[in-house]
């Protein structure tokens, strides 16, 4: 097999196949949309293929840009190759720092960006992203009047280039919790200037600059500050209003129907929405798990009315509920096969709190599916099968205190209950008397049986099916901790019932249930009452 290194002068140039390019530029497009937009993407599979056709490919830094390409396409279907591509003119793109920067340049350093983000090495991403950012203030693209300078069709692209470092700049300062390389101070390029679109899909790269702008003001405002306030979140919130008016619907609508749109598109949707979700998730964040703190604390069952106010408890709500739409889309279109697997997608770990927090068990629904599409990023992303570790854990733990909260409230019920028919067997020496006792009155009672208490609980589980599950903590629950009194051996008094009905009640004043029953429902029941 022939080695897919071909030595031309001085460098070991990789070999392209010309049949490889358009798998590897439709792999690219979708991985890269809706984080950057550095070509015209309309020619790019063309230009590509020229270049490929070539028989000694030229020694600039256009053919550094495209292997960088193929790098990223080729990554899905043979990383070998996609390694071979990168390291390549990962070092071609050094050497040629000391020459005269440029676009290119700049475009170079950014697509190695990528690939290390795709590829699970955040750190290298994050420093070769450092380079990306200088060679661009060294040539101006951060300032719209400078651009003009080039004409109108390499003002939009350098406009576009600066845009796309803002969004892989707070991509990658939100996931590593580090300070962006990039800043608005002496900036003039435009974010929210609208370009004529030749269709009807959204401008992606216009609504993630847009969103992550919000996600930045996040991270300054609150995180970075450590302060939050209600009236810091409802500014926030009115910013994210605003972007979901402008830009829902049409995001929304290229998923509802994958089939008419790129695979680039639908990705780019997916990545941008999930990044406003995020964005929902961050703000509200603090307000769930101070509500979870309090019901965590709280040894009674959770009343999610008591703990929080309304303004807080909204926004803990809030939280959990885009989580839970999330997780919806990305599952869809994994389902469908129209996403792909290296896809930076922003996580959350909001549903596990949420289900352990008594925010609904439909939560644990959720929590499953987002288990699974990190099961499904997981085969290329070893930080996706970290997160879904992270999150198995969590759900066990969460599922263990709802069973162990639902066992107590179940036992105080069968408390309640069995004073009415005796549904728990207790042992014979905890009930009867021997015959002395019971012709003396005053005989003093038998001391209470140690093992009176196992044999009641055990008896309750195996009452309730639990005697045979597999978590092995239901088994020495001492009764008293369940709430479970001796009471459940005394007979009830007549207060039990609510003093309206007694033992020895006449016929007239007894409410005959079947009737009711037997008319379904339509009975006058004024006359009992």
């Amino acid at each position: 097999m022939p080695s897919p290194r071909s030595r031309v002068g001085d460098h070991r140039v990789p070999t392209v196949r010309p049949d490889q390019i358009p798998l590897a530029v439709s792999t690219y497009l979708s991985t890269s949309t809706g984080l950057v937009d550095l070509f015209d993407n309309s020619r790019l599979l063309g230009d590509l293929v020229l270049w490929a056709n070539l028989t000694q490919k030229p020694d600039d830094a256009t053919s550094i840009v495209n292997f960088l390409v193929l790098a990223i396409g080729c990554q899905m279907d043979d990383e070998e190759l996609a390694q071979d591509y990168f390291e390549y003119a990962r070092d071609k793109a050094f050497s040629n720092l000391s020459g005269n920067l440029s676009v290119t340049a700049v475009q170079a350093f950014t697509l190695v960006t990528i690939y290390m983000l795709c590829s699970c090495q955040i750190n290298g991403a994050f420093l070769f992203f450092g380079i990306a950012v200088r060679a661009a203030y060294s040539i101006g693209i951060h300032r719209t009047e400078v651009n003009a300078r080039f004409g109108p069709d390499v003002h939009r692209q350098r406009d576009r280039l600066w845009k796309s470092l803002r969004v892989v700049d707070l991509f990658l300062s939100t996931s590593m919790g580090r300070p962006p390389a990039t800043s608005d101070v002496d900036c003039t390029v435009p974010y929210h200037a609208a370009e004529d679109n030749t269709n009807d899909v959204p401008d992606l790269l216009h609504a993630s600059v847009q969103i992550f702008l919000i996600l930045e003001g996040v991270v300054t405002e609150i995180y970075s500050r450590r302060k939050i306030s209600l009236q810091l979140t409802e500014g926030i919130s009115l910013q994210l209003r605003d972007w979901s008016l402008r830009w829902l619907k049409p995001l929304k609508d290229v998923l509802a129907d994958p089939t008419i749109h790129d695979q680039a598109q639908v990705s780019g949707a997916c990545q941008i929405l999930s990044t406003y979700y995020y964005a929902v998730m961050l703000v509200s964040r603090p307000f769930l798990m101070y509500e979870l703190c309090q019901r965590l604390s709280d040894t009674s069952e959770p009343s999610p009315g008591r703990t929080a106010a309304p303004g807080k408890l909204r926004l803990a709500d809030a939280c959990v509920d885009a989580a839970s739409l999330m997780v919806d889309p990305i599952l869809d279109l994994i389902q469908r096969g129209a996403l792909v697997g290296r896809v930076p997608i922003l996580v959350s770990l909001v549903l596990g709190i949420g289900l352990l927090g008594g925010f609904g068990r439909i939560l644990e629904k959720y929590t499953r599916m987002s288990i699974q599409a990190l099961d499904h990023c997981s085969k290329h992303d070893t930080h996706a099968r970290q997160y879904s570790l992270i999150a198995q854990s969590l759900l066990t733990t969460a599922l263990e205190s709802l069973e162990k909260r639902e066992l107590q409230e179940r036992m105080r019920r069968t408390e309640s209950s069995s004073q009415l028919f005796g549904l728990i067997p207790c042992d014979a020496d905890m009930v009867s008397m021997s015959p002395a006792s019971q012709t003396n009155t005053h005989a003093p009672s038998p001391a209470p049986n140690p093992r009176s208490r196992e044999s009641l609980d055990r008896s309750f589980l195996q009452h309730n099916g639990l005697q045979g599950m597999a978590s092995p903590r239901f088994g020495d629950l001492d009764a008293a901790f369940l709430g479970i009194s001796d009471s459940l051996l005394q007979t009830p008094d007549a207060s039990y019932w609510g003093g309206n009905i007694g033992w020895e009640a006449d016929s007239g004043s007894a409410l005959n249930l079947f009737a009711l029953l037997d008319a379904g429902g339509g009975i006058d029941l004024a006359h009992h009452l």
